[in-house]
C-alpha cells in the first residue's frame, strides 16, 4: 500500500520538474506539450492517491482535471494555430 503513495509522490515530483520546462520552454508549442504532460502526471498521482486512501472522490477530481486538460490543450492549440506560431510561413502567404 505504501508503494502507491511512493509512486503518487514520484508523479507529483515529475510534475514539478516539468513545470521548470513549462517556464523555460523556448517555444509556445513546447510549453503546451509540457502543460499537457503535467496534467497527465497530476491525474495519475490523484488516481494512485485515491487507491491508497480508499476514497473515490479523488477519482472524480482526476477525471474532471483530465477533461479540463483536454479542453485546455485544444483551446491553446487552436489559438496558437490562428496566430501562426506552428507554421514557419510568412503572413503574406495566408
Amino acid at each position: 500500500m505504501t508503494d502507491l503513495l511512493i509512486f503518487a509522490i514520484f508523479y507529483a515530483l515529475l510534475a514539478f520538474i516539468c513545470l521548470y520546462r513549462l517556464i523555460k520552454g523556448p517555444t509556445a508549442a513546447d510549453r503546451m506539450i509540457v502543460g499537457d504532460n503535467v496534467d497527465i502526471l497530476i491525474c495519475c498521482a490523484m488516481i494512485l492517491f485515491s487507491l491508497f486512501s480508499g476514497r473515490g472522490v479523488y477519482l472524480d477530481i482526476a477525471l474532471i482535471c483530465g477533461l479540463f486538460g483536454i479542453i485546455d490543450t485544444i483551446a491553446v492549440g487552436r489559438y496558437l494555430d490562428k496566430k501562426g506560431r506552428f507554421h514557419n510561413v510568412d503572413s503574406d502567404h495566408r
